[in-house]
């Protein structure tokens, strides 16, 4: 999610869960049924005696917000600041939460945060690791370091990469935090004093909360001009580089070392060429090498860019998209030739926060449309608008070009209600598997689901095969998210007949994205490889990376980790051969 502290949104403060205490939070005691209310207060002059009710034992050394260093005008503003601090969070107390934005809900369970893990070698292998692995599988999620003071969503959370190398059939695990500017400032001081995007802003104490995060910058309490983005939803492997990315900021650089392990090198700007945000899921062409991106604006126009990479890190030139409103683009798709970007319903509409509501809404006047416009386009004009009504894709999973019906083939899920991520809604979700043909010259669109079977399973989070992307593809690989928003297994589905096949995780076992990793024939057959997914046992409380083989969906081997892995997001796998030019 792009963060509106470029502008940056608010909800209530309630209590964490008591699950937390793996991370070192103090546990709340409370009576069955019982909602203990607790007011935080934090003063600058004795930040270090409060710091322990939020900061997780794995924070290094003490919090360092010394008064000393403040002069008199801003240990006065830190006072003002803290006192309307402690005011909003006491108000906030009293106001319902929303499932969206409750902490309890969106991070209880596996979704609740973990310690930073050193490498841990020899891990235990179930099975035979097949030979052509050697690498490492890198998978970005979710994991706030500090307990929330008010509102949380799931995407609000701290970068956290997760790291198995796997090298002769033995394997290592390593978990680190992507040192983020907001994260370093937060550490420092061992709270949380960046807004949470979807949690915390969204109606009046959202409008307060900036105010006094804007306060905080200009009294030279924090620096909120170096980013403001959490970095942890998409990973890439690019020029030689590692990067994990959110849409609310640059990309951060990491480093895999040649234990395993991993280290923040800091907020990547490609040399200077880019600065502004950066969507978190860029595509790279498998045949050009090229990077494709897009960057959204939720503030001022042009609320929408792009722009792409060469094999060697060169930006192009950026090209405005005109668009009416700023709207939320999480993914976006490229075919051989063209770039597919989707215009939907779910955008930002500031004036929201006034009438004590939330900015991301559902514009059911709006139409969606995609746009078609060539790689290489320099003006606005080459794009080809096609109205596709009521399609809200949250991925798009792969595009291709079919000449000779003159139409660009988009595979994605299809979402509704398209804002039940970020509003509650009574609704249950449904994410449909879907077939949008464009057509380039009647400019028009149709939609049909591709499941053959009736069976209603929503399929999100997954992959095609990366070496056939922007290319037309017989197989997608995809969560099955049942129950909602739980992953129960992966399904492999045949998009030329709509036919598919499960594989189910078993018992009480759930895991995230399936990612497909292609085998060492060279690309004969498309679904030769082999599929990762990160698998947590919640009833042993337990965690596992399994290693399934894609065509045959037989497990190859479990690799037992020593330690809880959170649900997550996305992730890719960094062959030991690109690690040897890794900068």
């Amino acid at each position: 999610m792009v963060s509106l502290l470029t502008m940056p949104m608010s909800g209530g403060a309630k209590t964490w869960p008591q699950t937390q205490t793996d991370l070192g939070f103090r546990p709340i005691k409370r009576k069955p049924n019982v909602v203990i209310k607790c007011t935080v207060q934090i003063d600058v002059t004795d930040l270090t005696q409060k710091r322990q009710l939020f900061t997780p034992r794995t924070t290094a050394t003490p919090p360092q917000h010394n008064p000393l260093r403040l002069n008199i005008f801003q240990k006065a503003a830190a006072i003002a600041i803290d006192a309307a601090e402690r005011a909003l969070i006491s108000r906030e107390h009293d106001t319902p939460l929303p499932k969206t934005a409750d902490p309890r809900v969106q991070i209880a369970g596996n979704y609740s945060p973990v310690p930073e893990s050193p490498v841990r070698r020899n891990l235990t292998v179930e099975g035979t690791i097949p030979d052509c692995i050697d690498g490492v599988y890198v998978r970005n999620g979710a994991n706030p370091m500090f307990e929330p003071i008010a509102g949380h969503h799931l995407f609000d959370g701290d970068g956290m990469v997760h790291a198995v190398k796997i090298t002769n059939g033995s394997a290592s695990y390593a978990c680190r935090f992507t040192k983020t500017e907001r994260l370093v400032q937060e550490k420092r001081v061992g709270r949380p004093l960046f807004p949470k995007a979807i949690g915390e802003l969204h109606g009046h104490s959202g409008i307060a909360r900036l105010m006094l995060f804007y306060a905080r910058g200009l009294c030279g309490l924090i620096n909120n001009q170096n980013g403001v983005g959490v970095a942890n939803a998409g990973l890439v492997y690019f020029n030689n580089r590692l990067l994990a990315m959110s849409e609310d900021d640059l990309p951060y650089q990491l480093k895999i070392t040649q234990t395993g392990d991993l280290q923040t090198v800091g907020r990547y700007d490609f040399d200077g060429q880019l600065n502004s945000a950066m969507i978190a899921h860029p595509k790279l062409d498998p045949v050009t090498k090229e990077l494709h991106s897009l960057s959204y604006d939720v503030i001022k126009k042009p609320y929408l860019k792009y722009f792409r990479f060469s094999p060697d890190g060169v930006k192009s030139p950026e090209l405005e998209i005109p668009l009416e409103t700023p709207t939320m683009i999480h993914d976006f798709a490229i075919t051989e030739n063209f770039v597919v970007i989707p215009d939907q319903q779910v955008v930002f509409k500031l004036g929201e926060m006034i009438s004590g509501k939330s900015p991301v809404v559902f514009d059911g006047e709006k139409v969606s449309r995609l746009g078609i416009m060539p790689k290489d386009a320099t003006e606005a004009s080459e794009i080809i608008w096609v109205n596709s009504p009521e399609t809200f894709c949250f991925h798009l999973w792969n595009a291709w070009e079919s000449p000779e019906t003159e139409e660009i083939v988009v595979i994605g899920s299809c979402m509704t209600p398209a804002d039940s991520i970020f509003n509650e809604r009574d609704e249950s979700l449904r994410s449909v598997l879907s077939e949008i043909r464009i057509n380039l010259r009647t400019r028009e669109a149709t939609r049909r689901a591709l499941l053959v079977n009736k069976e209603d399973v929503n399929l999100e989070i997954g992959m095609v095969n990366r070496n056939r992307l922007g290319r037309k593809t017989r197989f997608a690989f995809l969560a099955i998210a049942d129950p909602w928003p739980k992953v129960s297994g992966f399904a492999k589905v045949d998009l030329s007949t709509g036919e598919m096949k499960k594989y189910i995780y078993g018992g009480e076992k759930y895991g995230g994205e399936p990612f497909f990793l292609p085998g060492g024939d060279g690309g004969e057959n498309e679904d030769d490889g082999y599929i990762f997914c990160h698998v947590h046992d919640e009833e042993k409380e337990t965690s596992e990376l399994q290693i399934v083989n894609a065509v045959s969906l037989k497990l190859e081997a479990t690799i037992k980790l020593p330690s809880r892995v959170p649900y997550g997001f996305h992730g890719t796998f960094v062959d030991s051969s690109e690690l040897v030019d890794q900068l």
